[in-house]
């Protein structure tokens, strides 16, 4: 499918030599969007430091406001906001959730609909039409929702009625997560606010991203609540009870946002630097630089002025991974696939079957992609099997975004080394990086 018709190309920039840069990540979307949503669940205002604004983040907070809550911006400093739920705890009822191409408002807003005082229409992007929903929507309708399909069944657009009644006992929620961890995530968030709690049984074989879920019942912890995971069952137990985040809340950088930046110490070789890297996470880019290390970088976290930092030296030799396993971190397979395109073996990227459900077909999207510059890779049941080819055999072409961000930092990526290459729609990274353009030709000098 090209988009190439009526969107302008964006031509990547080629390193000219080692990089020496400090680039700032904005605020973790996963973070910012968990924190929305608890904060919404609430009872009194919550002030939420360093949020992303992004695409994702706007369409988290416009949903929010189409429910009753107010998102009210700090006119000083915009990634301050403060979130003040409705009164009462009720949400605003007959009104429309728009979720653009958002996974984390797709998937988690709907289960805010089960306390609204009316029906809830969701809609969002043509393309967000393929995402699948149906696991989430089935937990919601096991828990008393009434769920309208306006198109294909367990795709968007859809309405949610809430019940009559919440169920007063503990009601136990099987679904098939296998597609995506947010589908359990979706329910944990609201779990509290069930009379009863909440059991989640999760009937798949694979839990995807459980990075991603880990950093959900933490978040919930965090804000009162008490939830209880065994992972080896694939049960997580929600007991009910109020929700209230802390007054003030500090948003962690995107690690995941950093892989590109991060990864491009080991394309064009040089360093690179992202300060206010954590001690500890619950986000899954935290295993960034473990990866970054078993590829040939040498990883440092140094501290100066009190501020910690994530650096990342490389002299541009890139090593492949046998059965690379990135079930715990799929969300940077794009990040590291661009540097595994110039590897010295052959690498086997596993356990990322789910991304074929995000944004795009990601697997599909990265061999397309590998192929159109001259590379070789190839689709695995669960991943991607990358051959290494010479960097002089690979050539510049139109790369396309498939409106997903992380195929257009992918391509920017593949820029660093390959001259001539031009991106579609490089503006598809307002998702998650307002501002990913003038942070990319900062990094490079230009």
């Amino acid at each position: 499918m090209s988009e190439t018709n009526n969107l302008q190309l964006w031509p990547a920039p080629t390193a000219n030599g080692p990089l020496d840069a400090t680039v700032t990540i904005p605020g973790s979307k996963s973070l910012s969007n968990r924190y929305l949503i608890l904060a919404a669940l609430g009872s009194q205002p919550v002030t939420l430091v360093g949020l992303l604004r992004s695409r994702d983040t706007e369409l988290m907070m416009g949903a929010l406001a189409s429910l009753g809550v107010r998102c009210d911006i700090d006119p000083d400093n915009e990634t301050t906001v403060t979130v003040t739920p409705p009164a009462g705890g009720r949400f605003q009822g007959n009104g429309n959730v728009y979720c653009g191409l958002a996974g984390t408002v797709m998937r988690f807003v709907p289960g805010l609909a089960l306390f609204a005082d009316g029906p809830v229409h969701f809609d969002g992007d043509e393309q967000a039409y393929a995402r699948p929903m149906k696991p989430v929507l089935d937990g919601l309708e096991q828990l008393g929702a009434t769920v309208d399909y306006h198109g294909e069944i367990g795709r968007l657009p859809f309405t949610i009625t809430p019940p009559t009644v919440l169920p007063a006992d503990r009601v136990q929620v099987s679904i098939d997560s296998s597609g995506s961890s947010q589908f359990i995530s979706g329910l944990l968030l609201i779990g509290s606010r069930l009379p009863g709690g909440l059991t989640l049984q999760h009937t798949g074989e694979k839990t995807p991203s459980l990075p991603h879920i880990r950093m959900t019942v933490a978040d919930v912890n965090g804000a009162g609540g008490h939830a209880l995971a065994d992972e080896d069952s694939r049960v997580w137990k929600v007991k009910p009870g109020a929700l209230q985040l802390p007054e003030r809340v500090v948003v962690e950088p995107d690690l995941s946002n950093a892989a590109p930046f991060l990864g491009a110490a080991l394309i064009a070789g040089g360093t690179v630097r992202v300060p206010h890297w954590p001690v500890e996470t619950t986000q899954p880019g935290g295993l960034l630089p473990g990866y970054l290390e078993r590829m040939g970088a040498k990883v440092a976290f140094p501290e100066q002025d009190g501020i910690r930092y994530c650096e990342v030296t490389s002299d541009g030799s890139i090593h492949g991974l046998d059965d690379f396993d990135l079930t715990a971190a799929g969300e940077i397979a794009p990040s590291l696939a661009a540097i595994l395109v110039f590897a010295d073996k052959p690498t086997s990227m596993i356990g990322i079957g789910h991304l074929r459900g995000h944004e795009t077909n990601r697997l599909e999207a990265l061999v397309t992609e590998i192929r159109r510059i001259g590379g070789a890779a190839r689709e695995l049941p669960d991943g991607i099997a990358f051959t290494p080819v010479p960097r002089a055999s690979l050539h510049g072409a139109v790369m396309e975004s498939y409106a997903d961000h992380r195929m257009a930092t992918f391509a920017a990526m593949i820029g660093l080394a390959v001259p001539g290459i031009q991106i579609v729609n490089v503006a598809t990274t307002r998702k998650t990086l307002p501002d990913f353009v003038g942070m990319w030709n900062g990094m490079l000098g230009k």
